[in-house]
């Protein structure tokens, strides 16, 4: 059980960089969310109303969905009208005071919203601002909406699956928003470097068709690496791989080097393989994959899991237990490094979250900010940025932003404490 104030200044190597949020959905929180585990003082910036995704997948409370609770904990919440001229007005104020802006809105709507680069700069220069997109500008689709069902299909992952499993499939994860908010969070950290060393802010754009084609084909590009095309026939590269049936279950293997080969050959009791010409080194069995995987699947029918895994251990062959999403949260080693860890959350009560995987041991991360409820913040933040109580106050009766029950102090005493 984690008993760390919440109500401490987050530590960590961006401790002092204030990033201001205004993405929505996975891919922009994803990113941010990030961020905030190191250390920075992420404000996420809500409508009045609040973001969908606050309503997605199990809840105890109203407003506080697990997956909101998992994409935005190490954040401050603000809810505010930005459409409205007085509740623009309040979020320049805010912009004066941060480092960065991120957003994952199309151009045209940040245009609208004037939002964009060029109205953020006259207030903040050095200000870096990033943001994610469907599609990159200059290009004929960079007015189109995107989400990751749209981006997937364009990068030939469903394809791929298909060529496995007879017909076009998603991959079961929003993978697109995901590998591209990390790309965005890796986008706000090099502006952020570039700007200590230079003293400028900039613009980024990290568009998801872009990022995901690359993605896809950095691995898959094959022999069109080459201009023309290479013959190439006969590889079947990622195709066939699969995890191998035992007595009992299954099991991922992998030899993949010279040595892990024969000593795999060894082994399962077929030295001879070691000499045979298609396996002799690896770009052999590379050519005879479905020959490697027929024979590996035969001989590993013949055990259970449990012994396969300590045999392919001790000949220190990667080999691991094919987990369900219920055994891997009590998988041993996750339990050793401690990824999962137990909250309570002021409100939602226990929560199982997954620390920051990444490890500092100099400028060790620690963020305790729990998941904010809609607008938590926003008076606490609005002092920040200069806004007298009597603003604050207007803003509110004018509907322009939204508070909690309790005064900003009081919400903040609550949400430090620990049940």
């Amino acid at each position: 059980m984690n008993t760390d104030s919440s109500s401490a200044a987050p530590r960590g190597p961006l401790a002092g960089i204030r990033i201001l949020d205004l993405t929505t959905v996975l891919l922009g929180p994803y990113a941010t969310k990030f961020l905030g585990d190191l250390g920075a003082d992420v404000i996420k910036i809500e409508t009045i109303t609040g973001e969908p995704r606050r309503h997605y997948g199990p809840a105890r409370n109203p407003g506080m969905g697990c997956q909101f609770i998992n994409l935005n904990r190490s954040k401050r919440a603000i809810a505010i009208d930005l459409k409205q001229a007085a509740g623009r007005d309040a979020f320049l104020r805010l912009v004066a005071t941060a480092d960065a802006v991120v957003h994952n809105s199309r151009a045209q709507a940040m245009a609208r919203l004037r939002l964009d680069y060029e109205s953020l700069r006259a207030v903040k220069p050095d200000i870096v601002y990033c943001g994610a997109v469907g599609f990159g500008r200059g290009g004929r689709y960079a007015a189109r909406p995107a989400y990751d069902d749209v981006i997937q299909g364009l990068t030939a992952l469903p394809s791929l699956l298909g060529r496995i499993c007879g017909r076009p499939q998603f991959v079961p994860i929003n993978l697109a928003d995901r590998v591209c908010g990390v790309y965005l969070a890796n986008a706000v950290l090099a502006a952020l470097l570039h700007r200590v060393r230079s003293g400028e802010g900039q613009e980024v754009e990290v568009p998801m068709f872009e990022t995901m084609a690359e993605f896809v084909l950095s691995e898959h590009i094959w022999e069109h690496s080459f201009e023309p095309p290479v013959d190439f026939k006969g590889e079947i590269r990622l195709f066939d791989r699969r995890p191998y049936a035992t007595q009992d279950g299954y099991i991922s293997l992998m030899a993949s080097t010279d040595r892990q080969f024969r000593a795999f050959c060894d082994l399962i009791g077929r030295p001879q393989l070691k000499s045979d010409p298609r396996f002799e080194n690896r770009t052999q069995r590379s050519r005879h994959l479905k020959e490697v995987y027929a024979i590996t699947e035969e001989v590993l029918r013949t055990r259970t899991s449990a012994e396969w895994l300590a045999l392919l251990d001790e000949a220190d062959i990667p080999a691991a237990p094919l987990h369900t999403l219920e055994s891997l949260l009590h998988d041993p080693h996750l339990d050793d490094v401690g990824l999962f860890e137990i909250r309570d959350h002021p409100t939602e009560g226990a929560l199982r979250t997954m620390r920051l995987p990444l490890r500092f041991f100099g400028s060790r991360p620690h963020n305790a900010r729990p998941s904010p409820h809609l607008g938590e913040h926003t008076e606490e933040v609005l002092r920040e940025a200069g806004l007298s109580s009597q603003e604050i106050a207007a803003l509110r009766d004018a509907g322009v932003i939204t508070v909690p029950a309790t005064t900003a102090a009081g919400a903040g005493e609550e949400r430090g404490a620990r049940r």
